[in-house]
Parts: C-alpha cells; sequence; structure tokens
C-alpha cells in the first residue's frame, strides 16, 4: 500500500515491551550503579549524545529516551563520552537492540566554530560551559567507536547533525561536498527529523527480532538499498528540473501558479475523476534519482539542480523517496514523518521528564538548560521558509501545536516543582513564536502543496492567520496563580504579526520585557528575496503597530532588529544601505551575524554555486556575489557596527573605495567620523561571532530563540 495512503499508528499504542514492568526511572541511567538501583542486567537500548544529559524536552536525547522508556524499553543514556577510545562506549555493557546516536541538540561542527571558522570559547550544552568536549563530526565519530565496542550492535543514526547531512551536502569547514553521512558513520540506519514515528517503530521490530538490515523504506529513514524494488519507477531528477533557462519563478523553485484546489487534484493537467487516484499512486511509487555525489562533489551546479529537487520534496503527504549513488552504493532517502497529531505531540511533552541536569552533574551549571528550563514548547515545524535556516528541513513546514491543556499542564507543573522558579515563564514558542495552529485552510491543497514557504513572496491566500488560540492562550496561562509574567523569546514571525492587530496588542500589553527582538534580516529587496524574507514595508507596519500599542500601555519598549552580513547575493553596496538605514533609525548593534553555510540550506546551495537556486539554474545563469573572503566578510559585519571606532578604518578605506568618501565625516549626515579617537589606530581585527542562542537556529534543534 502506497505510504501516504497510510493512517501511521498512534505512537502510545503499541503493545509495551515486557521490560517496562521495571517501571519509570527517576533520570534515565547513565551509569551500572544507576542500572542497579532500577533492577536492570541490561539496556535494550542505549543513547550516546554530544550534549549533557538534562532530562528536559527541549533536549532532543531525553524526549526520545523518554518516549522509548514509554514503549517499554530499558534505556540508557552515554552523555558527552570520550571518543578518544572505546572505554566509554562500554560502561553500559552491550544494548539489547540498539546504539542510537546524535550529535546532539547542535550540529557538532556549529557548535565548535564561529561563521569566521574560529573555535568557539564555551558549549552551552556542557556542564559549565566548557568547551571540547564532543568531537567534530560527532555522529560519526561516535559511531565508529559503538561499533569498536560491540561490533555486531545495530547503530541508528539521528538528530540535527544526521538529519542535514542524509544526502551529498556541502561542508562549510572544509569547503567541500561530503558524502552522506549514512556512509560516513558506517550507521545501518538514518533517521531524519524529528524522528518519534521512525525510533518507536524501528524499536519494537527489533524486538521482535527483524533484523536491521531487513527494515526499510521506512518514512522519515535514510538507508542502502542493493536494488531498486521492482515496485518502483524511478525518474531522474533533470527530467523535470533540467538546469536551463532562467525565468523568474512566482514561488521559489515550482514554475507553476499558487496552489488551490487543481493543484490537490495534481494529475498533470489529467482532470477526469477516476484517474486521479491511480496517478497519485503511480507517484507514490516513483523515486527521484539525483545525481550522484560524484558528480555533485565536482560541479556545483548540479549540487544546486539536486538541492532545488531536494527541498521540492519536504511536504510529507507528496513527496516521493529519493536516490542519491555513492560509488557503487545505492543511498536510498524516504519521505518526511507524517507529523504529529495534538494527542500525540501532548503524550511526547507530557512524559515524566524530571525537566533537570542529571544527578551526576552535581551543581554544576548547563547554560542551555538556564536559558530553557522555565520555558515552555507549545509548537513545532515552520513554514516560513528562510533560505539561510535549516528548520524546515528537519522540523518540517506543518506546523504540529499542542492542546492547551497541556501546555497550561507543564506551566503548572514548572511552578509547582520547579526550585529556581520565581514567577516568570521565560518563552512559550517553538521555532517560531506566533505560529501555534496555524495552517493550510483546506487538507487537499495542503497535501498537494510543494511551495517552501507560506508567507513568501506573500503570505499565502490559503494560509489561516488567525492567532485567537494563541491570543486566548496568553491570557489562560498568565491568568494562572503563581505566575507574574510570560515572556515571548522565540522568533516572531511579524509579517504573521500584522495580520493580527489584536495579537500585537496583546503581545506588547502584556508579554515584552522592555525590548523585543525581531529579524528582518536585511533592508535591501534583492537581498531579502534570497533570503525568502518580506519587505521593510511589512517591518514598518508592525514597528507602527508595537509602537501604538507599547504609548497606549503606557510602556516605554523598544524593537531590536537583527541583520545579517555576508548573505548570497549581498553586495558591499547592500551593506552600505543598511548601514544607513541603521544610522537614520538610531540603531547600534550589539551583536554581529555573518551568514553561515550550515548543510543543506538552500542559501548554502547559493553559496557553494554561486548562483541563485531559487530559479532554474544553468552555466550561463548570471553570478550573484557570494561574500567569501575574511576581508569583505569582515568588511560586510563591519558595515552592522558603523559606530564601533574600530572599524572606522576598515570603514574610510572601503568607502573611498566605493566612491561614497562623502559619508566620511563629522557632522549628522556622515556614516562615520574623520577622525579616530585615542586608543583606536590599528586595523580592525576580524570580530568572533558570539555563541548565543540566536545562531542556534540554523543548526540545533533547542528552541530557536531568534526572531524571525
Amino acid at each position: 500500500m502506497p505510504q501516504s495512503s497510510i493512517t501511521p499508528p498512534n505512537l502510545f499504542s503499541y503493545r509495551k515491551y515486557w521490560a517496562h514492568r521495571f517501571g519509570v526511572a527517576p533520570q534515565l541511567p547513565m551509569s551500572r550503579a544507576e542500572m542497579d538501583e532500577l533492577g536492570w542486567d541490561s539496556c535494550d537500548i542505549i543513547i550516546v549524545s554530544g550534549d549533557a544529559y538534562v532530562d528536559h524536552p527541549s533536549f532532543g536525547m531525553a524526549l526520545i529516551g523518554r518516549m522509548l522508556e514509554a514503549q517499554g524499553f530499558r534505556v540508557g543514556m552515554i552523555a558527552q563520552p570520550d571518543w578518544k577510545s572505546a572505554k566509554d562506549f562500554q560502561k553500559l555493557g552491550r544494548p539489547n537492540l540498539f546504539f542510537g546516536i546524535t550529535s546532539g541538540n547542535m550540529d557538532s561542527m556549529v557548535n565548535h566554530y564561529t561563521s569566521d571558522k574560529k573555535i568557539r570559547s564555551n558549549d552551552a550544552y556542557t556542564p559549565n560551559g566548557e568547551a571540547s568536549k564532543r568531537p567534530d563530526r560527532a555522529t560519526s565519530v561516535y559511531s565508529h567507536r559503538c561499533r569498536e565496542a560491540f561490533k555486531d550492535v545495530p547503530i541508528i543514526i539521528g538528530g540535527i547533525e544526521a538529519s542535514l547531512r542524509r544526502i551529498a551536502h556541502y561542508d562549510y569547514w572544509s569547503d567541500t561536498v561530503k558524502k552522506s553521512v549514512l556512509l560516513d558513520s558506517k550507521a545501518d540506519l538514518l533517521l531524519f527529523g524529528n524522528a518519534e514515528r521512525a525510533i518507536v517503530d524501528v524499536a519494537h521490530r527489533l524486538a521482535k527480532g527483524e533484523k536491521i538490515q531487513d527494515i526499510k523504506f521506512m518514512r522519515g529513514t535514510a538507508h542502502f538499498v542493493k536494488e531498486i524494488p521492482a515496485d518502483f519507477a524511478v525518474k531522474d531528477s533533470t527530467d523535470f528540473d533540467k538546469p536551463g533557462a532562467i525565468a523568474p519563478p512566482i514561488n521559489p523553485y515550482q514554475e507553476e501558479p499558487p496552489c488551490d484546489k487543481s493543484d490537490a487534484e495534481n494529475a498533470d493537467e489529467i482532470k477526469v475523476a477516476p484517474l486521479i487516484q491511480s496517478i497519485k499512486t503511480l507517484r507514490e511509487k516513483t523515486a527521484i534519482r539525483l545525481p550522484a555525489y560524484e558528480t555533485v562533489k565536482n560541479d556545483p551546479i548540479f549540487y544546486a539542480h539536486a538541492s532545488r529537487v531536494m527541498h521540492g520534496e519536504t511536504n510529507p503527504y507528496n513527496a516521493r523517496p529519493l536516490i542519491q549513488k555513492h560509488g557503487d552504493r545505492e543511498v536510498w532517502i524516504n519521505p518526511p514523518p507524517i507529523p504529529l497529531s495534538t494527542p500525540e505531540m501532548d503524550g511526547v511533552f507530557d512524559l515524566p521528564y524530571s525537566r533537570l541536569p542529571h544527578k551526576s552533574y552535581g551543581g554544576a551549571n548547563v547554560p542551555a538548560f538556564e536559558m530553557i528550563q522555565h520555558s515552555v514548547n507549545i509548537m513545532r515545524g515552520c513554514f516560513g521558509g528562510c533560505s539561510f535556516c535549516s528548520i524546515t528541513e528537519h522540523e518540517g513546514r506543518i506546523i504540529q501545536s499542542r492542546s492547551e491543556d497541556s501546555i497550561i499542564q507543564e506551566i503548572e507543573a514548572i511552578r509547582d516543582t520547579s526550585p529556581a522558579f520565581t514567577g516568570h515563564i521565560s518563552d512559550l514558542g517553538g521555532p517560531t513564536a506566533n505560529m501555534y495552529r496555524l495552517a493550510c485552510k483546506d487538507k487537499a491543497i495542503e497535501s498537494a502543496c510543494r511551495k517552501l514557504s507560506c508567507v513568501y513572496p506573500g503570505i499565502c491566500p490559503n494560509l489561516n492567520t488567525d492567532h485567537s488560540s494563541l491570543i486566548k492562550l496568553y491570557r489562560r496561562a498568565r491568568g494562572l496563580k503563581g505566575i507574574k509574567k510570560i515572556f515571548i523569546a522565540s522568533g516572531l514571525r511579524y509579517d504573521l504579526a500584522v495580520e493580527s492587530p489584536e495579537y500585537v496588542k496583546e503581545l506588547v500589553t502584556h508579554h515584552v520585557g522592555g525590548y523585543l527582538k525581531i529579524a528582518p534580516e536585511h533592508t535591501e529587496k534583492n537581498v531579502l528575496s534570497r533570503m525568502m524574507k518580506p519587505g521593510m514595508g511589512t517591518y514598518d507596519r508592525f514597528k507602527k503597530m508595537f509602537d501604538d500599542f507599547s504609548k497606549e500601555a503606557g510602556k516605554e519598549q523598544y524593537l531590536i532588529p537583527y541583520f545579517i552580513a555576508a548573505h548570497p547575493g549581498t553586495t558591499d553596496e547592500d551593506m552600505l544601505q543598511l548601514a544607513l538605514w541603521l544610522k537614520r533609525n538610531n540603531f547600534r548593534a550589539d551583536q554581529v551575524q555573518a551568514f553561515l553555510p550550515s548543510p543543506m540550506s538552500i542559501a548554502t546551495a547559493m553559496y557553494h554555486s554561486g548562483k541563485d537556486s531559487l530559479k532554474k539554474v544553468n552555466r550561463q545563469a548570471e553570478n550573484i556575489s557570494i561574500p567569501k573572503s575574511v576581508k569583505q566578510r569582515r568588511l560586510q559585519k563591519a558595515f552592522l557596527r558603523y559606530h564601533d571606532p574600530k572599524n572606522w578604518d576598515l570603514l574610510r578605506q572601503a568607502l573611498k573605495e566605493m566612491g561614497r568618501a562623502d559619508l566620511i565625516g563629522n557632522g549628522k549626515h556622515h556614516l562615520i567620523p574623520s577622525y579616530q579617537p585615542k586608543g583606536f589606530e590599528s586595523p580592525v581585527k576580524t570580530q568572533t561571532f558570539k555563541t548565543k542562542y540566536t545562531d542556534f537556529g540554523k543548526g540545533s534543534t533547542l528552541k530557536n530563540r531568534r526572531s524571525r
């Protein structure tokens, strides 16, 4: 039966494994002594993670571990093991079913290095913020050590690092295209996205005696195939996305009208009703062959093409399997998992988390935990489709929301059990704060749509933008006894917010703590179009609402805008115009963000190919500006901090070369002064990209703190 025709079983409908009789662990064990206390002679599943073990649903290892425990399995944790030998990987013994491996909530390379490839000085997911507690490319390293420790135990990789490296991908740190991490890690199975459905199904199948090599063609997984199944047709990706003539599309990747009812039928212009189901069935049994690893490795144009095709197959309701040859091996990437229902989401977040770091850390501070311990995740997914962000590739674009009751119960649990709680909830949000319960108005349209964004180039007319459910949630939450203040710290999609003035008023009046961070990202249209972000007119509308409602509430509050330097398509002139906008509006940025090409993102394909991959590309296509050199990236960041005397020497030189020496002087209309303060005579040095939650959205599963 075709995959999309199957309603997946409820996550909590499986018959529990026999080991459920051991009960619920206060915290999942990290030592043999803890296993003995629980009465365990062995673990059924051992999760290995690059993060410290924090038993909180915002930490992927804890969520998956508790999910498997709820199925009856005994789950052990090996957190931040010493990867220089196999010893640490043996400390819990041989798992009965499999090792589950993740680099942690962040891609290990993003965790280790800034956008300028400088080593970060701390790690928010490690006790006391200590750096270098996980290796580069942790998923592969841990996988090899597990194989060394227990040669015959199945190895399943997952998490953000595996998810974004499931196909051949550009690796910024080595400036090469690397193979699928499935090959580099030598794992048996790769799970991508939010993997609850796949991990639960795999665990039960292995427990029944199936071999890992026989578990194939499951949604949300990637694996090797020796041959293409006989019941699948194979279509070459270049048949329908030839690198050919360039034409500005209405919707990125799809030279077709906006989705509507006819898209839902989508029968290749055949409108005969009896044929529709058979055509859909044929589509579900068609796999798309991407250019081989050896091709995309050596040809950036074909890399951009493969990226375009892959991103077009991200809707779980119409995505087709992808095949990519790596030497003599075939990697088969199945369609994404079916999103969780609200009852399933509630079940996942209602599991018995202790909501604390593991007791073995004593009084050590885990910075990431300190940031989110009093926050509540209300949804997952994002339909924004920003080209520089990887949230959609990992969590999907279909919003999965918890029920209001489940969220309220978690707030009450925080209030009643957290020893550090002072009455303040630090966030009610997710990847995007105000997408709670927003969805396509028509399920048939949603199932057929291949647009990557529901809000670019404008808000889709089929999108429900009603914020009433979120407003109701806010009002109920802040009315709880013992709750003094609820802040909204997750990313706010302000182009959606302006569609609901009532929501903006609610937010500004009750849930802003003096400052609200939002992210226009840039001011110039050509850059914003390649980011797939709205124009500054929308920002101006939101700012007016924000100011008016703040005044009405009698509050002095300010917007703090975030911007990105060195994004593909950004020229020095674009950054100059942005700097002038900042000066006109009296903004002085404290933090500087530079584009980081994370694996699998659309903007990374632009960075690597030098072409605008939002359009079909060929070798004759116009090249776009790609700020790659250290000097140019430093200059573009300097424009964002035009007010910093350390940058003035560099900016004076650049402005003269750009023919804009008129902006050098000591008047209000000048960008930078002609003098240099004492102590700032030396040339500017490269500024380190600060490790903040503001950059986690590009390669992290922790809730995105950065306004979108």
